[in-house]
């Protein structure tokens, strides 16, 4: 990391608090959805488990799998260990793959506007997912260095 000039590490660092403080913020919705809590999409539509079951796979996997590893690889990463790194990138794959599924549906389906809410809440997930990898790919060296 010693080895990335000021502005990127700083620009990495900022990546991974907003990365923290979104993991955070979609655990806690996720886990509404998971405890039967209707929530609703800037879309229009509703996340309601009990009528549309693939959203409690989508919460599940959500709530036990990629929020806890987004939230021990921030941690990680900022306590210097390489291993924070590793779990923010197969975190990231899951933020591009699933808000490029809600993206799609939400567009297929609700044809929504294109308000900033809807922007924030499925587009702009594949937008920090790709930021991280295309960060990881560029200074792969600097950041998995033994």
């Amino acid at each position: 990391m010693e080895s990335l000039s000021l502005l990127t590490r700083w620009s990495l660092y900022g990546l991974l608090v907003f990365m923290g403080m979104l993991g955070l913020l979609l655990w806690v919705v996720q886990f509404r959805t998971m405890r039967g809590g209707v929530f609703n999409n800037p879309d229009g539509s509703q996340d309601d488990w009990h009528q549309q079951k693939s959203h409690y796979g989508i919460a599940f996997a959500d709530v036990f799998v990629a929020c806890p590893a987004n939230t021990a690889g921030v941690a990680l990463a900022f306590a210097g260990s390489r291993w924070g790194f590793y779990l923010l990138a197969l975190v990231s794959f899951w933020w591009v793959w699933a808000n490029v599924m809600t993206t799609a549906t939400s567009l297929k389906f609700y044809k929504p506007k294109m308000t900033f809410l809807w922007i924030i809440g499925y587009p702009f997930g594949i937008v920090v997912g790709l930021a991280y990898l295309a960060l990881t790919f560029v200074y792969f060296d600097a950041l998995y260095a033994l």
